[in-house]
């Protein structure tokens, strides 16, 4: 029988996803609080009380889309429009559909970190596919908290009751010594190795701008990655810095990185890039030109930058 807290969870999930009712309203009509709602939505999802599913056929029917897997060599490219003032919500939830729809029996998926990532994997509901294996590509920043790439890792594997496998070393260490020898530790290289099995990969594209993912998590100094933007870096992929053309820069940082190498991310078959916001362009399309991705699910901002860069 279900309980009273039971009920009000799914009370604020059918308004929520029935009615289409703001967290506000809801929280008036339940009198609860607009915490109170935001916990009962995570939870019902948590629980598989509600199932979102979008059509996300409507994503790539855009001529847009098409002209930009065209100029960027894509095999698919989905435009999800942007939510209000640009927040990061609805292109969460729009592209764990598209992540679902990716995923089959069996999959090995390779995950990178990122906040952009964070965020889609929080918002994705359990689902039911069987024997799904989730891999981190990559060591662990020095941050805290969510966005650390094994807790990504393990809430990816949680959705898809799916197993996981973690990298626990450090992104980037002190020296390229320090680094060849952890990549040499027999766990750590088996870690990295097991990657290669991976058929679809999960990523998006850091900029290289003052105020990127890579400096808020302590992984370099805005000073040193300026030293690094002005030798050519335009963006980081599974925590290796790029150039404009996708090529590996040839800097100590990466001599320092634990993380797979750049053709092993090439040699799995689906390569999916998340861009959510219109700073990350440059990132997106250096990785594109490096033949780093497959399929992009971008915003309708970034896609009319995009446009203007390369149509």
């Amino acid at each position: 029988m279900p309980t009273p807290s039971d009920q009000l969870i799914h009370k604020a999930a059918w308004l929520y996803y029935g009615q289409g009712m703001r967290q506000e309203a809801i929280a008036k009509a339940l009198g609860i609080s607009r915490g109170s709602v935001v916990n009962y939505l995570k939870r019902a999802r948590d629980v598989g009380a509600v199932s979102i599913r979008l059509p996300t056929g409507i994503f790539k029917e855009d001529v847009l889309a098409r002209q930009l897997e065209d100029a960027l060599g894509l095999k698919n490219v989905w435009i999800i429009p942007d939510g209000p003032d640009n927040a990061p919500f609805d292109y969460s939830i729009a592209a764990g559909q598209i992540i679902l729809e990716q995923v089959k029996v069996g999959d090995k998926i390779g995950l990178a970190w990122g906040e952009t990532l964070y965020y889609i994997v929080e918002k994705l509901p359990t689902t039911d596919i069987e024997g799904i294996s989730v891999l981190q590509m990559c060591g662990n920043l020095g941050a805290f908290g969510e966005y650390r790439p094994d807790q990504c890792t393990v809430e990816l594997a949680i959705r898809f009751h799916a197993s996981a496998e973690n990298i626990y070393a450090p992104l980037v260490v002190s020296n390229p010594k320090v680094a060849q020898v952890l990549r040499n530790e027999p766990i750590i290289a088996t870690q990295l190795d097991r990657v290669k099995q991976c058929n679809i990969a999960l990523f998006s594209a850091g900029s290289c701008a003052p105020k990127s993912h890579v400096v808020a998590c302590g992984a370099m100094t805005k000073e040193r990655l300026a030293e690094h933007v002005t030798q050519g870096a335009a963006a980081m992929v599974v925590g290796r810095m790029i150039d404009k053309e996708g090529r590996e820069l040839d800097c100590a940082y990466n001599e320092n990185v634990i993380a797979i190498d750049l053709d092993t991310l090439r040699n799995i078959p689906n390569r999916i890039c998340f861009s959510d916001h219109p700073k990350k362009t440059l990132a997106l399309t250096a990785a594109c030109r490096g033949g780093l991705v497959t399929s992009a699910v971008i915003t309708t901002s970034v896609a009319k930058k995009l446009q203007k860069s390369l149509l």
